[in-house]
């Protein structure tokens, strides 16, 4: 009869703690994806020169239809957004690689209408177009082509 009384109060006890769980990490953790994710995010351009780099990419996503939100060459960062029916938000970091080369990284996020929550982009195929595109406007910076 003693051990019918604790069991409502051990049961209780159970229910909280089983409440009490730890998050599952492994999504948020996961090394392989974002591995894999920084690895078409990111470009190594063989230059030094960050300021005519930062100019290229604030070129380029003006020419991909973005609005130039922020731009700041002491952080050596550019952020733009392209509205059309949606919101893509593009910010794009140039950080040194050694002494001959900056490395430059694109992270988008994409929002299909205002009342929803920007997502980032996981697609390779967008980062490899904005890079492409970058690429072309280096080449015609380094060859002083306006």
């Amino acid at each position: 009869m003693k051990n019918l009384l604790l069991l409502p109060p051990l049961l209780a006890i159970a229910a909280i703690f089983s409440g009490c769980m730890a998050p599952n990490y492994s999504q948020v953790l996961a090394a392989g994806d974002q591995l894999q994710t920084r690895s078409y995010q990111t470009r190594a351009f063989t230059t030094t020169d960050r300021e005519r780099t930062l100019c290229a990419i604030i070129a380029t996503l003006q020419d991909l239809g973005f609005v130039i939100d922020q731009a700041d060459a002491t952080l050596g960062s550019v952020s733009g957004t392209k509205l059309a029916g949606y919101e893509l938000r593009l910010t794009v970091t140039v950080r040194p690689r050694g002494t001959a080369q900056l490395l430059v990284r694109a992270n988008a996020h994409y929002k299909p209408n205002p009342n929803a929550i920007a997502r980032p982009i996981a697609d390779p195929a967008p980062y490899r177009d904005f890079f492409a595109a970058l690429g072309k406007s280096m080449f015609l910076e380094a060859q002083q082509v306006d």
